[in-house]
């Protein structure tokens, strides 16, 4: 069998007298993939992470929480242990989640218009969606 290489396939690998012979692990290096679109996977990561959009609140439900409220407050003092469910914006696109936090209420602030945590937690009235605690089911 003859072959177009046949003049060189018998012959000695080539050895530099000037350079010295590259380590196996620098070769191997040379064919590791590279990224020609860097920072490609994570923008198609953040694009099809799903947010929520915010719910808008009926008029009975915003009387209820309004209500809610004016407990709390009356009873913050007492440091109540709370459940509140809040709408928390996304920091990257549009929309957000609804987040849960259990806590002991320190205060509310109606300047401000938020409801401290003991934690240090602030959680802006307009973003509450739902309270909830032991205290609060013999009143409603």
């Amino acid at each position: 069998m003859t072959g177009p290489y046949d003049d060189i396939i018998d012959l000695p690998h080539p050895v530099s007298a000037t350079r010295p012979r590259m380590p196996s692990e620098n070769r191997a290096a040379q064919f590791s993939p590279f990224a020609a679109l860097t920072g490609y996977h994570e923008a198609v990561d953040e694009t099809a992470r799903l947010t929520e959009e915010r719910i808008v609140l009926a008029e009975g439900a915003i009387a209820a929480l309004e209500r809610k409220l004016q407990i709390l407050e009356d009873r913050a003092t007492d440091h109540p242990e709370v459940a509140i469910t809040y709408f928390q914006p996304d920091e990257q696109k549009e929309g957000g989640a609804y987040v849960t936090v259990f806590g002991t209420v320190k205060k509310i602030s109606d300047v401000e218009r938020v409801v401290v945590l003991m934690d240090g937690k602030e959680i802006r009235l307009e973003d509450i969606l739902q309270i909830e605690g032991e205290w609060l089911e013999d009143l409603v």
